[in-house]
């Protein structure tokens, strides 16, 4: 029968430190690949997103821009921006300075790149060293391999990417669906608030979807509790 290996304290030591070093390059391999299932850090999230989506380190998030998703994309960035995080906003020229302070965007902590032209991919690059969260509206369709090099990076400096409109293999998609405006009364009032569906897609998985007042009648984000009226079936 064969006997155990015996070892000094000088090998055994050795090899400790050998094992340790394995683990390290095991651990950081993990965390460049991004391996389904292991947990990146949480980022702070909007209170009306916090059971839709949770912002993560290293993640990619694409929003639909229909019936107002660019809103939607901004109060992803006023999370970590609330809590004094910086973010970027690339590519949106329309950018609305108003709408982004009412979401919680803290406008001293945030970086405008209205119009990088074709040099988009190595300004959200760059940012991404330096901030939480990058916005973009990337001024074409994005490839398989700016988006590898990009959720590389995103992985390393533990930041987040919200596309405004598709980016390939997105870990999460979003769209605001269903928008319907409240206040209009019988025709002679306001509009005051919009409730929409906003509609999260994980991988393969069904979306799932929960109503919000985007603005209500105070101009917040927030949590719909009952159905508005919309206003084409008010006589």
């Amino acid at each position: 029968m064969a006997s155990p290996t015996l070892l000094n304290p000088a090998e055994r030591a050795e090899q400790s430190d050998k094992r340790a070093q394995i683990a390290g390059l095991r651990e950081r391999i993990s965390r460049l690949q991004g391996r389904p299932g292991e947990a990146a850090r949480p980022l702070d999230t909007h209170p009306a997103l916090a059971g839709i989506v949770q912002l993560r380190a290293g993640g990619t998030y694409a929003v639909a821009p229909e019936h107002g998703g660019a809103g939607l994309a901004l109060a992803m960035l006023a999370g970590p921006s609330a809590v004094g995080g910086w973010g970027a906003v690339v590519g949106m020229p329309d950018f609305g300075v108003e709408a982004a302070a009412g979401l919680g965007v803290r406008l001293d902590r945030t970086v405008l790149v209205p119009d990088p032209g074709s040099l988009w991919l190595e300004t959200v690059a760059a940012l991404v060293d330096v901030v939480t969260v990058v916005v973009v509206r990337a001024p074409g369709r994005v490839t398989e391999a700016q988006a590898s090099k990009l959720a590389a990076r995103l992985r390393t400096r533990e930041a987040a990417l919200v596309s405004l409109g598709a980016w390939p293999r997105a870990d999460v998609r979003l769209a605001v669906e269903t928008p319907r405006w409240a206040g209009a009364g019988r025709g002679e009032g306001h509009l005051r608030a919009r409730q929409v569906t906003v509609a999260v897609q994980r991988g393969t998985a069904p979306p799932r979807r929960t109503e919000l007042w985007f603005p209500d009648g105070e101009l917040r984000l927030r949590h719909a509790e009952a159905p508005v009226v919309d206003v084409r079936d008010v006589g």
